[in-house]
């Protein structure tokens, strides 16, 4: 399985250690995330799950896409995504549901449902989870499928 890490602006091969991106998850409030500027989107992949490494993408090899998005102030929303080999799964993190119809925009301009954010701490533990089992969809937050969200919770830009 090949993992690769796109975070606070950077692509690099592997996952880092859960204790390299604590401090963007516990900084000041409002100065969560990548302090930096410029980028407020992360994410974390790996091809070739279950030994499926030499199979072709989409069909019969296994990728993972785990997405952040992170707003200071606001917390994260996580976008975990298993595909291919027989796989289409997709959960996005669930926080207060009763605000998907309200949104804030992204640095790139892409309306993100509000409802969807978790706050950072619950968010690293989610990441932190993540790493650590190895690609395993976390446990310790809720998590709402994709199929089973409202038409329009993510509008078209």
């Amino acid at each position: 399985m090949k993992k690769s890490t796109y975070f606070d602006s950077k692509d690099s091969d592997g996952w880092p250690t859960p204790e390299a991106l604590r401090p963007f998850f516990f900084a000041p409030p409002g100065k969560e995330w990548f302090d930096t500027g410029g980028n407020d989107t992360g994410g974390f992949s790996a091809k070739g799950l279950y030994g499926t490494e030499g199979g072709e993408s989409w069909k019969t090899r296994v990728d993972l896409d785990l997405d952040l998005y992170g707003i200071p102030g606001l917390g994260v929303l996580l976008i975990y995504h298993k595909y291919g080999g027989g796989y289409s799964e997709a959960y996005t993190s669930k926080g207060d549901l009763s605000r998907l119809k309200e949104w804030v925009r992204n640095l790139h301009q892409d309306p993100l449902p509000v409802g969807l954010f978790i706050p950072f701490p619950d968010a690293y533990e989610a990441v932190k989870e993540f790493i650590e089992t190895d690609g395993q969809l976390p446990k310790c937050i809720e998590w709402v499928a994709n199929k089973d969200l409202p038409a329009g919770t993510f509008p078209d830009p």
